[in-house]
C-alpha cells in the first residue's frame, strides 16, 4: 500500500473485520513516503476524533502492518539540513514541525535531485563549451544519459543512479512495538549489503505467530497447486448406490426382525395344552416354599405333619405337576375376563425365553382353562429362603449366607439386563431353593397378572406385611408402577441381607416391637429430626463388609444405591475362597478338601490292613495245609485229595457241659487251648494231620 495516513489506516481497520489480521495469515506493508507515520509523539493508528474502541482496533490492526521508508542519515550534515528546512518551513511558510517529527522525504529527494541536474549540467556544459552551450537550447535527453551511472554525496548520504536511471537507495524496516504503540526500526536494507536487522530487534507477527507467513497458499491463490481430489462422476454414482444398498440392507434387517417377533409372538410358544400336564396330589409331601408358594384354593395347597418335613416344621405344599418330563410348579391365575392383547403376548415371550442359573424358569401358560387358568415354573422342592431362614434346624454359617447372597444377586443383575429390566417384588418369599441348592429368585414378569392374585385387605396384616420390602420412594408413589424399579430392587435386597443376618423376619429392630403398618409408615414419612431414616436394627458383630453393603442397598436417595452389577463385584470380593457359587459346590470342595486331608489317615490304615492280612494268611497256614491253604486266598477251588487208607479218631471231654458251667470263658478257652496243642504235638510225630 502506498497511501495517506488515514487511508491505511481504513484499510487496516477493514482487514480486521475480515479477519485477516488476527488468524496470521496475511502481512501488509506501507511504503511510507509523508513521514507522518513514522513521528513518535503521535502513532498512526490513532485518531483523536475516533472511538476508543476503534482506536483499540486500529492498534490491533496495525500490529499486522510493516513500514518500509527511506532510511534517515544519522550524520551531522543532515541533521543541519533538518534544522534548515524547519527554520524555513516556519518562517516563510508558516508551518511548524512537531517535536522529532522528521522532515519528509520528498524535500530530500528534491534537494538531491537538483545536486543531480547541476552535475548532468555541468558535464554537459564541459562537453559542449561554455560559450556553444549557452548559443544552443539543452538536449533534454542528452542532459538525462548524464545522470545515469552516476554516484554522488548528497544530503541523505550517497545518491546512485544505474545504468537504467533509477536511483538506489537504502532504506529502514519499522514494526510496531505492541508496547509502547510507536513504530520502530528492526531492520535496514543497505545496497550491496542486504537486510541486517538491528540489535535486539524482531519482527513482531500478527496471529501469535514465531515465524512470517507463507508468500504464497499451499494450494496457490486459484487452488491450482493442490491436486483435484474430487471424485470422479462414476465413483459418486457407485458411492450413492452403495449407501442406497445399505439403507435397504438395514431397513430389510429390521423388517426382518420385526415380522420374526410378530411371528414368534403370534405363534405362543408359551401356550401350554392342559392335556399335557400331569398333575399330582399335593398331599404326598413334595416339600414346596411357605410362603411364596401358598395359592388360595382347595386344590392348590393342604397342610401336612409328613415324614419328609423336618422336625417340628408346619410345611404347606404347592401344587406339582409334570410337564413334558420336567417337574413343575403349577400357579392358579385369579384373573377374571382375561383379554390376551400384544403386550401380554410379548411379555410371555420374553418370559419364555429367560434362561439363567439363578432364575426360575417359565415354562407357559393355559389361560383357555376355565375358570381356573394357571401358570407353569420350575419346580424348586427346597422350598423359599424365607422358610429356610425362619427354620432353626438348619444351621447357616458364614459361607452359606454369603453363597446365598451371591446367588440373589447373580440372577437380578441378569434380570436387570433383560427387557423386564426390574422384578418389583423381591422379597425373601420370592427366592426359592432347587434340589441342588442354588438360590433362584422367582415371581418377576407378567406384572398384570400378579397384581390382580396379589389384591388383598388394605386393612390385613399380610397386606402390610408383603410390604416391608418395598423402598420407600415407590411407598410415597400413589401411581407406583408394578414393575417397580431398578434401585428399588436394590433397597428390597438390602432387606433381604438383614433377613439373612439376623434370621429374625424383615425389619428385625430388637427388643422394640412394631407392627408392619407402623413400620411402613415410618420408612414411607422419611427421615426424623435427627436425619436418620428409619431401617432394621444393625448387628454389630455381624460381618462388618456384608453390614457395609446392607447399609449402602437401602439408603434413602436412590443415586447413593448401588447396582447389582456393582453388588456382584464386592460380594464376588468378600466370597472369593468360594467363588464357584451355589452351595452345592461349596459342600463338595469342602468334602474335596476333607478327602485330601485323609489322604495320611487312609495310607496309615492301609499298611495296618496288610499287616492283619499276614497274620491271617499265617494263621490259616496253621489251620490248613499250606496248598489248600493258598488256593483258598487265590479264590480258586480246592481238589479234593483221596487216600487208599484213612483213620480217623474222634475224642470226646467228659463231662464237658458241666466244666463249661461252672467255668469262665477264658477258662474254657484255655482248656481247649492246652487240650488240642496237646493233640497237635503228638500226631506231628507220626506225620498225620
Amino acid at each position: 500500500m502506498c497511501a495517506s495516513p488515514s487511508t491505511i489506516r481504513e484499510i487496516m481497520l477493514a482487514a480486521a473485520e475480515l479477519n485477516m489480521v488476527n488468524s496470521g495469515e496475511y502481512v501488509f506493508f506501507n511504503i511510507e513516503i509523508f513521514g507522518s507515520m513514522t513521528a513518535t509523539k503521535q502513532p498512526p493508528w490513532y485518531a483523536k476524533n475516533d472511538t476508543d474502541e476503534r482506536n483499540q482496533k486500529a492498534k490491533e490492526a496495525f500490529t499486522a502492518l510493516l513500514q518500509v521508508v527511506a532510511r534517515e542519515p544519522e550524520d551531522d550534515e543532515y541533521r543541519q539540513f533538518s534544522k534548515e528546512v524547519k527554520e524555513l518551513t516556519r518562517t516563510k511558510y508558516n508551518y511548524t514541525y512537531a517535536e522529532d517529527e522528521p522532515v519528509s522525504t520528498f524535500v530530500t529527494a528534491f534537494y538531491d535531485a537538483v545536486l543531480l541536474y547541476a552535475y548532468a549540467l555541468n558535464d554537459s556544459i564541459a562537453q559542449l563549451g561554455e560559450h556553444r552551450a549557452l548559443r544552443q537550447p539543452i538536449n533534454g535527453t542528452h542532459l538525462a544519459q548524464l545522470m545515469w551511472g552516476r554516484s554522488f554525496k548528497g544530503i541523505t548520504g550517497n545518491v546512485t543512479i544505474d545504468s537504467n536511471g533509477d536511483r538506489i537507495s537504502n532504506y529502514s524496516l519499522l514494526d510496531l512495538n505492541p508496547e509502547t504503540g510507536l513504530f520502530e526500526v528492526v531492520a535496514n536494507y543497505y545496497y550491496g549489503g542486504g537486510l541486517q536487522f538491528v540489535e535486539g530487534k524482531a519482527i513482531h507477527w500478527a496471529g501469535d505467530r514465531t515465524k512470517a507467513p507463507p508468500d504464497r497458499p499451499t494450494c496457490g491463490f486459484d487452488g491450482s497447486l493442490c491436486p483435484d481430489n474430487s471424485l470422479p462422476g462414476y465413483a459418486i454414482l457407485s458411492l450413492v448406490l452403495g449407501v442406497c444398498v445399505i439403507c435397504m440392507g438395514i431397513a430389510s434387517i429390521v423388517g426382518y426382525r420385526h415380522y420374526k417377533l410378530e411371528a414368534e409372538i403370534n405363534s405362543m410358544t408359551w401356550k401350554v395344552n392342559p392335556n399335557d400336564v400331569l398333575s399330582c396330589n399335593p398331599s404326598r409331601g413334595h416339600r414346596g416354599s411357605f410362603h411364596s408358594m401358598v395359592k388360595r384354593g382347595s386344590q392348590a395347597t393342604i397342610y401336612s405333619e409328613d415324614l419328609n418335613s423336618l422336625p417340628g416344621d408346619r410345611q404347606i405344599y404347592i401344587h406339582f405337576g409334570f410337564y413334558k418330563g420336567c417337574k413343575v410348579a403349577i400357579k392358579k391365575i385369579n384373573v377374571q375376563n382375561l383379554s390376551l392383547t400384544r403386550s401380554l403376548m410379548l411379555e410371555f415371550k420374553r418370559m419364555k425365553d429367560i434362561q439363567h442359573d439363578h432364575l426360575v424358569r417359565f415354562y407357559g401358560a393355559c389361560l383357555d382353562l376355565h375358570p381356573d387358568p394357571f401358570i407353569l415354573t420350575e419346580y424348586c422342592p427346597k422350598g423359599s429362603l424365607q422358610d429356610i431362614l425362619e427354620n432353626e434346624t438348619i444351621k447357616l454359617d458364614w459361607m452359606f449366607k454369603i453363597s446365598l447372597m451371591h446367588d440373589i444377586v447373580k440372577g437380578m443383575a441378569f434380570l436387570h439386563s433383560t427387557d423386564l429390566h426390574s422384578h418389583g417384588s423381591l422379597k425373601s418369599s420370592n427366592c426359592v431353593v432347587d434340589s441342588r441348592f442354588v438360590l433362584k429368585v422367582t415371581d418377576f414378569g407378567l406384572h398384570q397378572l400378579r397384581r390382580s392374585t396379589d389384591d388383598a385387605d388394605i386393612e390385613s396384616y399380610a397386606y402390610w406385611q408383603k410390604l416391608l420390602w418395598t423402598a420407600p420412594e415407590l411407598l410415597r408413589d400413589p401411581q407406583c408402577p408394578p414393575a417397580g424399579s431398578q434401585k428399588g430392587d436394590v433397597y428390597s435386597f438390602g432387606i433381604i441381607i438383614q433377613e439373612i443376618v439376623s434370621r429374625q423376619g424383615p425389619f428385625y429392630l430388637g427388643t422394640e416391637e412394631k407392627s408392619p403398618k407402623e413400620i411402613i409408615k415410618l420408612v414411607r414419612d422419611g427421615p426424623g429430626l435427627m436425619d436418620v431414616p428409619f431401617r432394621p436394627k444393625v448387628d454389630e458383630s455381624s460381618y462388618e463388609d456384608v453390614n457395609n453393603i446392607m447399609i449402602k442397598c437401602w439408603a434413602e436417595d436412590p443415586t447413593d444405591r448401588p447396582d447389582f452389577s456393582g453388588l456382584k463385584t464386592i460380594i464376588r470380593k468378600i466370597n472369593k475362597e468360594n467363588e464357584s457359587g451355589n452351595i452345592l459346590d461349596n459342600l463338595l470342595q469342602r468334602m474335596e478338601q476333607y478327602a485330601n486331608n485323609l489322604e495320611a489317615l487312609v495310607d496309615e490304615r492301609t499298611q495296618d490292613y496288610f499287616e492283619e492280612k499276614r497274620k491271617c494268611e499265617e494263621l490259616l497256614y496253621q489251620l490248613l495245609p499250606k496248598s489248600v491253604a493258598a488256593q483258598l486266598i487265590m479264590g480258586k477251588s480246592v481238589i479234593a485229595e483221596t487216600y487208599d487208607q484213612v483213620s480217623i479218631y474222634f475224642s470226646d471231654i467228659v463231662g464237658f457241659t458241666s466244666i463249661s458251667a461252672q467255668s469262665t470263658p477264658m477258662q474254657v478257652v484255655d482248656l481247649l487251648n492246652d487240650l488240642y496243642t496237646c493233640f497237635d504235638s503228638i500226631v506231628e510225630n507220626f506225620d498225620v494231620y
